[in-house]
């Protein structure tokens, strides 16, 4: 009878294999002048993700599809890429919750593409470091003097939703924002400003509202919220974008 029963709940616990299929976007922008896709029939079971149908595709089919990836545990945000529409990232989307047996795989928008599902992250790295996303007081140094800054959970609460950026990209890709004006600062900048600007330990406040309170910062905003929908850790760029607004017009100063 215990065996029997054993049985059948390792039966349960088994998913039948599928096959999907998998439409990776292939272009080389010093070669192509479109990008291209090809299908890959891949075996897949209901905990599989994106990356891995990716690359059991480039083990076995094709070794030239580039793709970045590292973590594989959405923390690193490497793996950032538009699967069926919809910027995501590919080691946290499981097949299975995408209810479709075709899985479209394409290079992130608003980014340079560089090969296939890989793009140039230097825009939005330079933008995230115009806004000075660190701690500036102070203490320049650490000395025998230095002691913790002590806050209260309500001083935590204020930024620490923000402080979870992983830098994947994925609302600069769904901004509408960033299709229009190339020099747009970008929600992922904007986020992490606020991050900063709500901490009171930070003394840059001053600073980074001059950065973004000019013609392509923070007022080219049209709060069409799409950053905060597709971010993978719940950080709410649009949010943060709001608030910050609210220092810049002297309401939570």
């Amino acid at each position: 009878m215990a065996t029997e029963l054993a049985t059948e709940q390792s039966s349960s616990n088994v998913s039948p294999s599928q096959t999907i299929t998998l439409r990776v976007a292939r272009i080389n922008p010093n070669t192509d002048n479109e990008k291209k896709f090809m299908d890959f029939q891949i075996p897949v079971q209901k905990w599989t993700t994106v990356l891995e149908a990716i690359l059991e595709a480039k083990k076995y089919f094709d070794h030239s599809i580039a793709v970045r990836y590292s973590c594989r545990q959405a923390t690193c945000g490497s793996c950032g890429m538009v699967i069926n529409g919809k910027p995501r990232l590919a080691c946290f989307t499981k097949i299975s919750e995408l209810n479709s047996n075709v899985v479209t795989v394409e290079p992130m928008n608003n980014f340079p593409i560089i090969r296939d599902l890989t793009v140039g992250f230097d825009r939005m790295f330079a933008n995230h470091k115009k806004v000075k996303p660190f701690m500036i007081n102070d203490e320049t140094e650490v000395t025998d003097r230095t002691k913790e800054h002590i806050q209260t959970p309500e001083e935590l609460e204020k930024f620490i939703q923000f402080a979870g950026c992983i830098k994947c990209g994925l609302c600069n890709s769904a901004c509408p924002t960033m299709t229009m004006d190339s020099s747009f600062v970008g929600p992922q900048a904007l986020a992490q400003a606020y991050r900063y600007v709500a901490d009171n330990r930070d003394k840059g406040k001053n600073d980074r509202l001059k950065v973004i309170d000019e013609s392509h910062g923070i007022w080219r905003c049209h709060f069409a919220g799409s950053c905060s929908q597709v971010c993978p850790k719940g950080v709410d760029p649009a949010m943060g974008i709001q608030l910050l607004r609210g220092y810049l017009l002297g309401f939570n100063r």
